[in-house]
């Protein structure tokens, strides 16, 4: 259930808030809404459609390659077998090499949730580098400036499916380095654990601290996580916390927001950015309320 506050807030300010300024869009996951998540297809939609950041999940092979996939496995829902066939169970990018995961088809797929998505028969599982070079290369105009918002996937529970915090943030920031993308990369993570190593190591990187379905006093957390930014479940902040965030001068980024109303009330609570599976919609949105 969205914010009871949040829509009391929109209907007493009236155009929903005249001091708000130009607010970031996040491709989720590229354009999941029109393209297969995560995928090339994904990422190029939404360029096309002029997002201020791409936002996507890696993973790391066996190899030690980072993917960019949101599960911590190739799984029957988004990806097809090696001939093409469905998949009996998951497979975890960690036991197989980037030649290996390489293999598996995850375009062809629909995905019930999102009806509008175009299949993209034959799209592999991209690399960091891939996505980073897909950009340098773009004639589209967001791509000169666009941003990279990656989530390192860690579970505490399960430390076979990655690399340790501090292996892990070491790959990453030494890919973000090779790339010269320091100034256009955050990382956003559930584990505060690789927030704090990519700052150990790679202070310039912007990190991002990534909640769930908790209200807690939220500033000393992210301060003791030396975060840049935050970005709740949008159900789970108020515009409150938004401020008490940003008076901290720690940016506020809610996810997964998809519609005008959902829209409405993050706008209302004066957030930097909104994360959607919808970027072009959004932009579009946002220009229509000259917050863009």
């Amino acid at each position: 259930m969205k914010k009871i506050l949040f829509l009391v807030i929109i209907s007493l300010v009236p155009g929903l808030s005249a001091e708000t300024g130009p607010i970031a869009v996040h491709g989720h996951r590229g354009s999941r809404g029109t393209a297969p998540e995560n995928t090339i297809p994904a990422f190029k939609a939404a360029l096309a459609a002029g997002a201020d950041v791409l936002e996507m999940d890696m993973g790391v092979t066996k190899d030690n390659v980072i993917v960019i996939s949101h599960e911590p496995r190739i799984t029957p829902e988004r990806c097809l077998g090696l001939g093409g066939e469905k998949l009996e169970k998951p497979v975890p990018l960690r036991s197989l090499t980037l030649a290996e995961v390489k293999k598996y088809d995850c375009g062809s797929l629909p995905n019930p949730r999102f009806p509008r998505q175009v299949p993209a028969p034959g799209a592999r599982i991209p690399t960091l580098d891939e996505v980073f070079a897909l950009v340098k290369a773009s004639g589209y105009e967001a791509a000169g400036k666009v941003e990279f918002n990656i989530e390192t996937k860690i579970f505490p529970a399960e430390p076979e499916l990655s690399p340790s915090p501090a292996e892990f943030a070491k790959l990453v920031a030494d890919a973000v380095r090779k790339n010269g993308m320091e100034k256009r990369v955050i990382v956003q993570s559930f584990d505060v654990r690789t927030l704090k190593e990519i700052k150990k190591i790679a202070p310039a990187i912007r990190t991002s601290q990534l909640t769930y379905e908790e209200l807690v006093d939220i500033v000393p957390a992210l301060k003791s996580a030396g975060a840049d930014i935050w970005s709740p479940n949008g159900d789970w902040m108020t515009p409150e916390s938004v401020r008490e965030a940003q008076a901290a001068g720690i940016k506020v980024a809610p996810w997964t927001l998809n519609t005008p109303k959902e829209w409405d009330a993050a706008i209302a609570a004066g957030v930097d950015a909104i994360i959607t599976d919808y970027p072009g919609e959004l932009a579009a949105y946002l220009r229509s309320k000259k917050l863009r």
